[in-house]
């Protein structure tokens, strides 16, 4: 027969259990990360770095999917309709995830209510550039030059609507000088124009304008980061070079709203693990990106940050796609 004491155990027992963290699911078929860039470039770049490893850390496959169109939020809308029984992370940046939700009347999902931040696993710097037949080499040089030869403020960017175009239009108006933003379709693009004279000057992510300044094709005049990169410990930064100016890019991993708190958690847990794997350590410094270990109220909280900081400068530039 059941005593009172007997009784008493098991449901100290039963709530002992309950205060416990309940366990991870175990995923179920692959994981998805869903890269809204074309192959090739820094994004697509990290999402296989971290798939490669992801996999056998959580006994499940990983798929890379590149879906491009509209600037990423094609593969934004998708992904945040996923439903809570597939998992799948999107790996998104600055210009997917601040910008774009700021500057398109409808976008087409909100980054605070569609989706949830997972990990972040990268940074990365800008920089501004001239071409070979500008007659600077520093900084305050270049300013000088352009109030001087106000026909020649134009500013090349990647894109319209990128983050180096709201950084030029900061740096612009940090130094008094009226830029005009001349947007490009890509990196490729707008390299070859500085290298050829077509446009003066450049901001563009630094790892984009680097081997050309590293082969003396243009001049890498300032880094935006706070400290100097250690892939050209040369040039020094914004601030450095008289300009209160600063600002990072970031690749960033997101899940959809509908995913479970608790496999959130796990993924979080486990890329920040994997970032911190001297390996990958080596593999992102090759690339000339910065790695990170981040959980996901770490990331929480620098997306905030990011937020602040950079969602006065787009609303007040006016920009409309």
């Amino acid at each position: 027969m059941t005593t009172r004491r007997q009784l008493l155990s098991v449901s100290a027992a039963l709530a002992a259990a309950a205060a416990l963290p309940a366990p991870a699911q175990t995923l179920e078929g692959p994981l998805r990360i869903v890269v809204p860039f074309a192959p090739g470039g820094a994004s697509d770049r990290v999402a296989r770095l971290v798939g490669d490893k992801l996999g056998p850390a959580l006994g499940v496959t990983v798929v890379v999917e590149n879906r491009t169109g509209g600037g990423g939020r094609i593969a934004a809308q998708q992904v945040k309709s996923t439903p809570a029984n597939q998992p799948v992370l999107l790996l998104g940046n600055p210009a997917l995830m601040l910008v774009a939700p700021l500057v398109f009347k409808d976008a087409g999902y909100d980054p605070d209510k569609d989706f949830q931040a997972v990990s972040q696993a990268s940074t990365y710097e800008f920089a501004v550039a001239v071409g070979a037949g500008v007659p600077v080499r520093e900084l305050n040089h270049l300013l000088a030059w352009l109030r001087a030869n106000p026909e020649q403020a134009n500013f090349g960017v990647p894109a319209t609507g990128s983050l180096p175009h709201f950084f030029g239009l900061m740096v612009g108006e940090k130094a008094g000088v009226k830029a005009q933003v001349v947007g490009y379709r890509g990196s490729g693009p707008l390299v070859t124009d500085l290298m050829g004279g077509q446009i003066p000057v450049a901001f563009d992510t630094f790892d984009s304008l680097l081997p050309q300044h590293e082969a003396g094709k243009v001049r890498i005049l300032a880094v935006s980061s706070p400290r100097r990169s250690p892939f050209a410990p040369n040039i020094p930064t914004f601030r450095e070079a008289g300009l209160d100016v600063d600002a990072i890019g970031w690749n960033t991993f997101f899940a959809p709203a509908s995913m479970p708190a608790a496999r959130v958690e796990q993924l979080g847990l486990a890329i920040r693990n994997i970032m911190q794997e001297p390996e990958m350590v080596r593999r992102f410094t090759e690339a000339r990106m910065g790695p990170v270990a981040s959980t996901p109220a770490q990331t929480s909280r620098m997306l905030a940050a990011y937020r602040a900081q950079w969602a006065p400068v787009v609303q007040k530039s006016g920009y409309q796609p």
